[in-house]
């Protein structure tokens, strides 16, 4: 199984992150990965957006130019890479954010209020991984169990502090049902 993944959206809201995260889950878990970052110039408020591809073969490029999943934060990364999505596949989109709605019949579509229910949690820089947990649930790509030793590895020393509301975002996007 083969699951190509494309995070999109501004610089600051964690994209790099979020598939830094995946990308760990998937080494935890014995398998054939590439991560590839990639931002503007201008760093936060800039775009940003991350390949993420996780496999049970090797993986011969770590671009993603037509990804599986497809998860995005803001508007006009909707709007640049809706249609890359392969038939079948998934897009899932802070609607909080994205107001539009894909028109498309051929992909499943998941709209999650990422940074309101942040923002209501009071860990407002956690969008990014309430939609990762969102991708956990309905993808099955990487498994729930062994979040916790993932997050360990993941979050810097510096940030340990943040390990707790790294999970409960994980956890609120995982339960959403939307």
């Amino acid at each position: 199984m083969t699951t190509q993944i494309l995070l999109a959206g501004f610089g600051g809201q964690g994209i790099l992150f979020a598939g830094k995260f995946m990308a760990y889950k998937g080494l935890l878990e014995g398998r054939q990965l590439s991560w590839l970052p990639s931002y503007g110039p201008e760093m936060r408020g800039g775009t940003a957006n991350c390949n993420v591809i996780l496999s049970d073969e090797p993986v011969g490029s770590p671009i993603v130019t037509d990804p599986d999943v497809l998860i995005v934060m803001n508007l006009p990364s909707f709007d640049k890479y809706e249609s890359t999505v392969v038939p079948g596949g998934m897009i899932i989109a802070d609607s909080t954010l994205i107001e539009k709605k894909s028109e498309r019949t051929d992909i499943k579509c998941f709209y999650v209020p990422a940074t309101k229910m942040a923002n209501d949690m009071g860990i407002p820089t956690l969008a990014n991984m309430i939609l990762a947990g969102k991708f956990i649930r309905e993808t099955g790509a990487i498994k729930w169990e062994g979040m916790e030793d993932t997050l360990h590895h993941i979050i810097s020393a510096r940030h340990q502090d943040m390990f707790d509301a790294n999970l409960k975002a994980l956890k609120a996007g995982y339960e959403y049902e939307g």
